[in-house]
């Protein structure tokens, strides 16, 4: 291998360590080094797939090697133990959303990364999609005007994940689908429109399909079967009201399962031009030209793929040639508004951010 390389470590190889396994392997300065998983049966799997020799079933054996860099892809509850670890072993590190199980737990990572100096890297894949760097770029520019207000809707039919299992149940995730979902969905709303100061929120979640789990219908499960004997007390629907001061505001509805068509999309409004994104169609910019409505349709490559994407900007920033795709502080601002989101639910009122 080529010594300019960032040798990079995995630690955990569930479904989304094996996404940022490919997308190492795409990417031309990363070197993927080492892996770790709890699993011997997935640690030879992943290792012989991308002919990885350092294999570790525990992250602290692999933060002793040489990696200069990791991708943090364990569940949501250890998170915060394995990202304070690795850089305090002197790693940049990648880390899969959310960011942590709360704001106070992202709170120490941000600190632990100012510390360091090390560069931290939040999981926001959406970023890399086309027609949100497209959107951003006139918002920068300002074509849109003002923004005043944005709609994240996020709604499966059916698509509780691993019912029973560490996603449904609270002390492992975190929460259901808004820490699951809605971290993407709030991120990149912000990410677009520059809206980074939520400063309250009025929202109420549901839980109304999970909780009888013997009686949840579905036709198929993302990381199942059920596990009946497990848990389930996490919610299933959650909507609100966001405000950024008296400068704009954001509705928002997420859901695992609901009875209704399944729907995806943000819509973000300025008074001089707006924006549907991730609806499943081509992109449309909402505006005026030469003195008619009109609408703008950027041509752009939906195919490519984000999480490549995602671990090139990863790699760059390692060698301090650009800053993070995500930044920590950009992280732990989407935490404070998800808990604020539970906290408004569970008190009946408006809560500041």
């Amino acid at each position: 291998m080529s010594k300019d390389k960032i040798k990079v470590g995995i630690i955990g190889l569930g479904a989304i360590g094996d996404v940022h396994a490919d997308a190492y392997r795409a990417a031309a300065g990363a070197e993927i080094a080492a892996v770790c998983d709890i699993s011997d049966a997935r640690l030879a799997e992943i290792g012989e797939k991308y002919k990885i020799k350092q294999r570790f079933n525990d992250y602290r054996d692999l933060l002793k090697t040489d990696v200069e860099a990791v991708s943090v892809c364990v569940g949501n509850k250890l998170h915060r133990e394995v990202a304070l670890a690795a850089l305090k072993a002197g790693k940049h590190i990648l880390l899969e959303k959310p960011m942590a199980m709360n704001a106070a737990e992202a709170a120490q990572i941000v600190a632990a990364g100012k510390k360091t100096k090390k560069i931290i890297q939040i999981g926001m894949v959406r970023r890399q999609a086309q027609q949100a760097k497209i959107v951003a770029d006139y918002v920068r520019k300002g074509l849109f005007g003002e923004i005043y207000h944005l709609r994240a809707v996020l709604i499966r039919r059916r698509g509780i994940p691993g019912l029973g299992g560490w996603f449904t149940t609270k002390a492992a995730s975190g929460g259901g689908p808004l820490i699951d979902l809605g971290v993407h969905w709030f991120d990149v709303s912000m990410y677009i429109s520059g809206l980074w100061k939520p400063t309250s929120v009025s929202a109420m979640n549901y839980a109304k399909f999970g909780k009888d789990m013997r009686n949840y219908r579905y036709v198929s499960m993302w990381a199942g079967p059920p596990k009946y004997d497990g848990v389930c007390d996490v919610e299933d629907y959650s909507a609100g009201l966001v405000r950024f001061g008296k400068k704009a505001s954001m509705v928002f509805e997420i859901a695992w399962a609901a009875n209704t068509e399944d729907a995806a999309f943000i819509e973000i409004l300025g008074d001089q031009g707006g924006a549907r994104l991730f609806d499943g169609k081509p992109l449309t910019i909402f505006t005026e030209h030469n003195g008619q409505i009109a609408n703008i349709s950027p041509l752009n490559n939906d195919s490519v793929n984000m999480f490549h994407s995602q671990a090139k900007v990863f790699i760059k920033a390692c060698r301090g040639e650009c800053p993070p795709a995500a930044t920590a502080e950009e992280g732990l601002t989407v935490m404070k508004l998800i808990d604020a989101v539970y906290a408004s639910s569970a008190s009946g009122r408006e809560v500041s951010i």
